[in-house]
């Protein structure tokens, strides 16, 4: 039986649960905004059953939504296992049959199927809400489908057969202007193949628009980004191949030698339309923002210099450099006249952060100046023996990031708290960029319970307008979007 009594991930306050939940009218510390009106909606992962493995990656655990409800300054709070076919397979035979993350020939027999990788997800990385319906997401199967009501699985959804992508993005687009939804599938055809989907779906839902490209190499794509004329698709490091996979090994390794790319695909363009600009090592995992800028491109994302993910080792048998693994906020200028591809690169902030960065969602595609993301402040230390001795990085500030002026506000959580992945929820009847409230899950380690703070987005030095607070630990987020009142019916 594998041993986790040293892994952070599956021990103290991140050990597993295994518990659904409804908690209606939650304990508030503060008064929680009458004009927030909709649901935060979350998605992470855990272990319902234990990993084969010991190294394996905690993207392998099975996906958990969660929802807070808010209305008439009141939330409620429900979470459930997104129960995809391996989660009732498993389930059915009582332990855990699937192998190493996204390598079905690790799996038990009775469930091995590299022909049909996409039916091992666990859709467990991201939400998205897109024409009324809610999905729960994972880049290597298709989007599942959530009740918003009972926040019950609905199951696998291909939009009435027009996907015919095996796998879709984590994180899709949708163009304010239109409300289309902008959305790829890469590994398309099956396990390390060099296929890319690119789709176009309208605000109703329906499929409108597919593009088939090969990438340079097969790589992580796990983000995208969209202009009003163009989809930007970064990635690079991560390497993966059948021979890999056969071999018994976890899906990805990374390979310093391989350059980072962008692809640029005109949004009414052809396949011999891309162009892919090349740059150094990174890792390229999440982006804010892009927007046109005449014949230029503007994109806003905190890259990593390289692997962040200790679980995806170098191919060359060299240590994962945990140096390295450092994200910063950075100000990416693509010259679609000039013939060199390439990219002019600036670091804005000389300090890291975290890499799960978000935008006021109203401007994604536009011209923006505003990001919010987490990161570690040393002039506000995390106490370690009030917390419990937690392992692992800590991040305790949300940041509003002033592209225009380079100024930082921000929101400490607290000596005892780390902050997950940030939210921006516009205030009702405003249109200015930014003018709104910064939600988030806290860890607070002291009390071992989560609680979601809400502060001002334009004065978040002034901390809290409230904290929901939840009588548990909730399952980990990886991911979170909110959907406000009229885009959705809840219960």
């Amino acid at each position: 039986m594998a041993d986790f009594s040293n892994d952070p991930t599956r021990t103290g306050f991140f050990a597993p649960q295994r518990f659904e939940a409804d908690v209606y009218d939650c304990e508030v510390i503060g008064k929680v905004p009458s004009d927030i009106s909709g649901a935060f909606v979350r998605v992470g992962g855990e272990w319902f059953y234990p990993p084969k493995f010991e190294d394996d990656a905690i993207l392998n655990s099975d996906g958990y939504i969660s929802m807070f409800r808010f209305r008439n300054g009141r939330v409620d709070y429900k979470g459930r296992w997104i129960r995809t076919q391996r989660f009732e397979k498993n389930l059915a035979a009582g332990r855990q049959l699937y192998g190493y993350y996204r390598n079905p020939y690790t799996d038990d027999p009775e469930v091995r199927d590299p022909a049909r990788p996409h039916l091992r997800t666990v859709s467990n990385t991201a939400p998205i809400a897109h024409a009324g319906k809610l999905f729960s997401l994972k880049e290597d199967g298709l989007p599942h489908r959530i009740d918003p009501r009972t926040l019950e699985t609905i199951g696998p959804y291909d939009f009435d057969g027009q996907w015919k992508s095996q796998t879709f993005t984590a994180h899709p687009k949708i163009d304010p202007v239109t409300g289309e939804m902008i959305a790829l599938g890469y590994q398309a055809t099956g396990l390390a193949t060099d296929d890319l989907f690119v789709y176009t779906i309208d605000a109703a839902g329906k499929v409108k628009r597919e593009v088939r490209l090969k990438v340079p190499y097969v790589s992580v794509i796990h983000d995208m980004a969209i202009t009003q004329k163009h989809v930007l698709i970064p990635f690079g490091g991560y390497v993966t191949s059948r021979e890999r996979l056969e071999s018994g090994k976890i899906h990805w390794g990374w390979d310093a030698s391989k350059p980072s790319y962008i692809g640029v695909l005109p949004r009414d363009g052809d396949a011999k339309d891309v162009r892919w600009f090349k740059g150094p090592e990174r890792c390229m995992m999440h982006v804010f923002n892009a927007y046109d800028d005449g014949r230029k491109i503007v994109l806003y994302a905190p890259f990593f210099e390289s692997n962040f993910f200790p679980f995806f080792p170098p191919i060359d048998g060299s240590p994962w450099d945990a140096s390295k693994a450092r994200a910063y906020v950075r100000r990416i200028t693509i010259d679609l006249s000039s013939r060199a591809d390439t990219w002019k690169e600036e670091i804005l902030w000389p300090f890291p952060v975290q890499d799960l960065g978000r935008v006021d969602t109203r401007f994604m595609s536009l011209e923006t100046r505003y990001g919010f993301t987490g990161y570690a402040d040393p002039e506000r230390p995390f106490d370690e023996a009030r917390a419990g001795n937690v392992r692992g990085r800590v991040t305790n500030c949300y940041g509003r990031f002033d592209f225009a002026t380079g100024r930082l506000s921000t929101y400490f959580a607290g000596p005892t708290h780390s902050l997950q992945e940030c939210c921006f929820v516009p205030r009702k009847g405003s249109r200015e960029e930014g003018d709104g409230y910064l939600i988030g899950v806290a860890s607070n380690f002291a009390e071992m319970r989560s609680e979601l703070v809400i502060a001002d987005a334009q004065r978040l030095e002034e901390g809290d307008i409230a904290r929901v607070i939840l009588p548990f630990r909730s399952s980990a987020q990886i991911h979170g979007i909110w959907v406000p009142e009229e885009e959705m019916t809840f219960a």
